[in-house]
């Protein structure tokens, strides 16, 4: 059974990959919390806070061969002690312009709630392919 702390989660991830796919810099930012850390999958560089993050995802957007990123959640686990939860999934980059995958590999995110929402705290990446 999933609970509705899973589900929020399940939902802001969906919420994000919308954002990424339609390039929206406003939907992403409130689900990212503002000390939020990601170490991308193939060269791990660190990228730390909010607003390095939202500098990197306007970067990516403008780009000329834009990808769009989709991260898909396997399992969510929710701590029984602690407002946080674990997410682990695959994630895959597609070109915009053809669809076609150009990177994929697995990813890790660690969730917080705050008040009312749940947002990210960590987010590591692994090309695989």
């Amino acid at each position: 059974m999933t609970s509705a702390a899973e589900l929020a989660i399940r939902i802001a991830r969906a919420a994000f990959n919308r954002a990424l796919a339609d390039a929206d810099l406003e939907a992403i930012e409130p689900i990212l919390a503002r000390d939020a850390i990601l170490v991308t999958g193939t060269d791990s560089a660190v990228i730390a806070g909010r607003k390095a993050q939202m500098m990197a995802w306007k970067r990516e957007f403008a780009a000329p061969e834009r990808i769009i990123y989709t991260r898909t959640p396997d399992s969510v686990t929710v701590s029984p002690v602690e407002p946080i939860a674990m997410e682990l999934g695959h994630w895959q980059g597609a070109s915009a312009s053809t669809g076609a995958v150009v990177a994929s590999g697995r990813f890790s995110a660690k969730w917080r709630q705050q008040a009312e929402r749940w947002v990210i705290e960590a987010e590591i990446f692994v090309t695989l392919a």
